[in-house]
């Protein structure tokens, strides 16, 4: 008996009308490159405190159904990849980092190498990115939320306006309040949905060894760079890269992007496996490659082209701040090299 696959077939830009949304996304845009121009301009401005960039290997399940053989996921084999780790947010202040003991979300972004087909941007002309966060959702429903969030501590909005926007700053404190002890070891969301051929996705990448979330916290600033450098000097790391279908926009809606997709009304299918391989990457070189690495779910095949207002503000906002810190270093900011071309030995 056939599967029923629910399909959906989209525009790229189906909320509001076009000329609202780019002047939305433009003011995101302007807030974000001038917190970057005071936070160091050579700096990320968004997941700027990396935990460390690793090197692994993206792994296509074998076997998988006709229909899942879609783009990156068409051919069962083994990939080079990059794969990054980090907290969420800014630096507080200029070149200075937070706390990982503090409150924030933890980040994923996975470069993987050596990918052929056409591109959605032509920037980087072999790879597929991915990014995800330690939470499934994002924090507001739409880009207009999102921009006016920014406002909130200038003075700009009205009481009314702030009091629509308590559901954000509630969500928000709830995403960036759990307690990590390892990166490696906690699952992660894309958050917005991407294209998956004709149909429509959520990702996420889940540690096949998922950790208890601790009670109290290392004092150390930097205890989950720490914790990863004591995981990898014995051991190896495993991750399940799982997609989640689009149902219907009740239960699986594109646009509202604080609902979760639950399980129960769509499973997660695993289509890969990220291994990470025992290895030292606590190096200034390896540093240095790390903050010349620009990650963007936009580098990727048609196949897999983000969807949604928030993936669409992110091309922008992206691509912005990469071209402001690019004009600083110049020399850094480029498409990485498998480590065998760049000296780099991932052991």
């Amino acid at each position: 008996m056939m599967k029923k696959h629910h399909q959906i077939f989209f525009m790229s830009n189906p909320v509001s009308s076009t000329t609202d949304q780019s002047a939305t996304i433009d003011e995101i845009v302007a807030t974000s490159l001038q917190a970057q121009q005071q936070t160091g301009p050579d700096l990320r401005q968004i997941h700027s405190k990396s935990h460390g960039l690793l090197w692994g290997e993206f792994i296509i399940e074998p076997n998988l159904p006709e229909d899942l053989r879609v783009g990156l996921f068409k051919t069962p084999q083994t990939y080079p990849a990059w794969i990054r780790f980090s907290n969420g947010g800014a630096p507080e202040t200029r070149g200075k980092f937070r706390s990982d003991t503090q409150p924030d979300v933890r980040g994923i972004a996975i470069k993987v190498m050596n990918v052929e087909g056409q591109k959605v941007l032509d920037d980087e002309e072999k790879t597929q990115d991915f990014i995800l966060n330690s939470y499934p959702t994002f924090f507001t429903k739409d880009i207009r939320d999102y921009a006016d969030i920014f406002k909130a501590g200038s003075g700009q909005l009205t009481p009314e306006r702030l009091e629509e926007l308590g559901y954000a700053f509630a969500l928000l404190q709830k995403i960036t309040s759990k307690n990590v002890g390892n990166p490696l070891l906690i699952q992660y969301w894309s958050m917005a949905p991407f294209k998956f051929g004709n149909r429509v996705v959520k990702l996420s990448v889940k540690s096949q060894q998922i950790e208890q979330p601790p009670e109290t916290l290392p004092e150390s600033e930097n205890y989950l760079r720490e914790a990863i450098v004591n995981h990898l000097a014995v051991g190896e790391a495993y991750f399940d890269f799982l997609i989640q279908f689009y149902i219907d926009d009740e239960k699986t809606p594109i646009e509202d992007h604080v609902k979760e997709w639950q399980e129960a009304d769509s499973p997660f299918i695993k289509v890969a496996t990220i291994r990470i391989p025992s290895q030292k990457f606590d190096f200034e070189e390896r540093k240095r490659l790390d903050e010349g690495t620009m990650f963007s779910p936009w580098h990727t095949l048609l196949e897999h082209e983000p969807v949604g207002s928030v993936n669409l503000s992110r091309k922008k906002l992206y691509s912005e701040l990469a071209k402001h810190r690019r004009e600083h270093i110049a020399k850094r900011l480029r498409e990485p090299q498998p480590y065998a071309e760049v000296g780099d030995s991932p052991l």
